[in-house]
């Protein structure tokens, strides 16, 4: 089985706009990958779902997840990433460090558009696939 992929906020909402509810597509890319979700990105999705019905449904394809636990370590973790990347001079938005701190934890890729993970050392990034978007 291949590695865990974190799917980012901006793949969720990229597919929402698009196609409606997310879950279909990225179950049929999943094959025999695990998708994670963090807290972070749960949020930063469900926070813009309109209708209660759709809230509940992703919320529940969400729960059935790789679940990262938002714990002590990966706050310390998120802290000394984000800490580490501006001494670099990488200013990257906090909700990215602590997405990126999130699949680091457990290993995982991050499926994103955003130009942002691909700054971070030790993260492999990966983009979603084009025709979801045509």
């Amino acid at each position: 089985m291949e590695s865990e992929v974190m799917i980012d906020s901006n793949v969720f909402i990229s597919l929402m706009k698009r196609h409606g509810d997310p879950a279909p597509w990225l179950y049929h890319w999943a094959g025999v990958r695990n998708l994670a979700i963090c807290g972070m990105v749960r949020v930063e999705v469900l926070r813009g779902v309109k209708s209660p019905k759709a809230y509940a449904r992703l919320n529940d394809f969400m729960d059935v997840m790789v679940n990262v636990p938002s714990t002590n370590r990966l706050w310390d973790q998120a802290a000394a990433l984000a800490w580490k990347l501006d001494r670099k001079g990488l200013v990257i938005p906090g909700t990215d460090v602590v997405i990126a701190a999130s699949a680091m934890e457990i290993g995982a890729a991050v499926m994103t558009s955003d130009a942002h993970f691909s700054k971070i050392d030790g993260l492999r990034v990966i983009p979603p696939p084009l025709d979801w978007f045509l």
